[in-house]
């Protein structure tokens, strides 16, 4: 594979695997070094074959993990293997090296039953396609990397995997058909309260992720057409509009913090939490999470209306009357000094503001990290933004943005940026994918991350 072939191999196919990787240059290599190493500093070092004199730096913030290591690998192999056909056609060659993608992801986390796990994702693939009885269907299924069926009569996947009957034995959430490491069929499982354990997962397949140990995958496709891949009790892959994208947790949850004064790491992972569930909800969302020192800045383009906290609210108010005095409108300037001359709640109940005081209500005083996850992705669901103070307080739910003059984003894209000058900002769209904004030392917006 030659130099320039290669380069844009990792530019353009595994760079937007792993969020937050960028190129960071290159260094000379000899024949001794492996094509895919760690390096100094959270780098990879990568080269296409060990003959190869040079290595490009691949760098993030996190460290790489075992998987990811394994899978750019893995990805390298296919990939030469590809290089020695010579294929001239784009599309035929595209096609192979999606392929050859998928085959890296599902070997980068196991070495048995991996053509199982591909023969699965194939089936699965061709149901995203199809309907039964005019709707699209929701499957999960199992491999059990650590059985081997000794049933006389056995069934594999292969049998049934196509049949309509199929379609109606799982859900993909609570109910999974499984499968021994060779394809043969185990037995039906339905998930009802599995042992509590850590997962980093959307909330909805949250018993799912517990029980997919190092030994267990699980597989799951959803009503929108995506397939998820569960293992070691995460989210660890998934297909979703065409593309496979591999889910680095710790490196988005570490990306939050930038340029924040004062954070928790609680606080970040609920804020990832929910734009998660959000986006497995398949529910628009624009969440925000504001820099110690920036509340008051940001409380500038927050309505008074929308506010939830009273501390806030009282720094809402003591903005809106200095900005009264500055007025030579007196007019003006009497009609704010009314509307804030009144009591938090007095405020609320005179002008009726029922959404403000029932999401109040709800949430009763609890900062993000406490509240129930289900309610914290149908809160952030909401028309508008959800803005969350340094320390988890939420500050507003379905806030409208006095976005900046000029803007030409959509509604949730041009809250997201204006906002990200205060801290971070996540916007997640109806088809799943999470971007995430703040600002750069000039203080100029900058994408962080691109997951989805």
């Amino acid at each position: 594979m030659v130099k320039e072939e290669f380069y844009d191999i990792v530019g353009k196919l595994i760079v937007p695997l792993f969020t937050g990787s960028y190129l960071a240059g290159e260094l000379e290599s000899s024949s001794r070094d492996l094509e895919v190493a760690l390096g100094k500093g959270n780098s990879i070092l990568l080269k296409p074959t060990k003959m190869d004199d040079y290595r490009i730096v691949l760098k993030r913030g996190q460290a790489f993990k075992s998987f990811e290591v394994n899978l750019i690998r893995a990805i390298i192999h296919e990939f030469n293997e590809i290089s020695t056909l010579n294929i001239k056609d784009k599309m035929y060659l595209n096609k192979l090296q999606n392929m050859a993608i998928e085959k890296a992801l599902i070997e980068s986390i196991t070495d048995s039953g991996t053509s199982t796990i591909l023969g699965i994702i194939n089936g699965l693939e061709k149901w995203a396609a199809r309907t039964y009885e005019g709707s699209t269907v929701a499957l999960g299924i199992l491999v059990n990397l650590g059985a081997n069926s000794d049933e006389i009569n056995q069934v594999h996947y292969t049998e049934i995997l196509n049949s309509d009957f199929f379609a109606l034995f799982t859900d993909g959430v609570s109910s999974f058909v499984e499968f021994d490491k060779n394809g043969v069929l185990l037995g039906y499982l339905n998930i009802k309260n599995p042992k509590a354990v850590p997962t980093v997962s959307p909330h909805v397949f949250d018993r799912l992720a517990r029980i997919c140990n190092d030994k267990r995958v699980g597989i799951v496709l959803t009503e929108k057409g995506d397939i998820l891949i569960f293992y070691s009790r995460q989210l660890i892959f998934a297909k979703r509009n065409g593309n496979w994208c591999v889910y680095s947790h710790d490196e988005v949850i570490r990306l939050l913090q930038n340029n924040v004064s004062y954070t928790a790491k609680q606080i970040r992972r609920a804020i990832y939490n929910t734009a998660l569930d959000c986006s497995f909800a398949y529910k628009g969302a624009c969440i925000v999470y504001i820099n110690k020192d920036k509340t008051l800045d940001a409380l500038n383009h927050i309505d008074a209306a929308d506010i939830i906290s009273e501390e806030h609210f009282n720094m809402k108010k003591e903005l809106e009357l200095q900005e009264a005095g500055k007025l030579y409108n007196l007019g003006n300037a009497t009609k704010i000094i009314e509307k804030f001359s009144l009591s938090y709640e007095d405020f609320l109940n005179r002008n009726k503001y029922t959404k403000t005081m029932a999401i109040r209500r709800i949430v009763a005083g609890k900062k993000l990290f406490e509240l129930d996850r289900k309610l914290v992705e149908e809160m952030t669901s909401v028309d508008g933004a959800t803005i969350v103070d340094y320390d988890g307080t939420i500050i507003a739910v379905g806030a409208i943005i006095k976005i900046e003059a000029g803007s030409q984003a959509g509604g949730r894209l041009a809250a997201s940026t204006t906002m990200a000058k205060y801290g971070v900002s996540i916007k997640v769209s109806q088809d799943g994918i999470m971007q995430g904004f703040s600002f750069d030392k000039q203080n100029k917006v900058k994408q962080i991350f691109y997951v989805g």
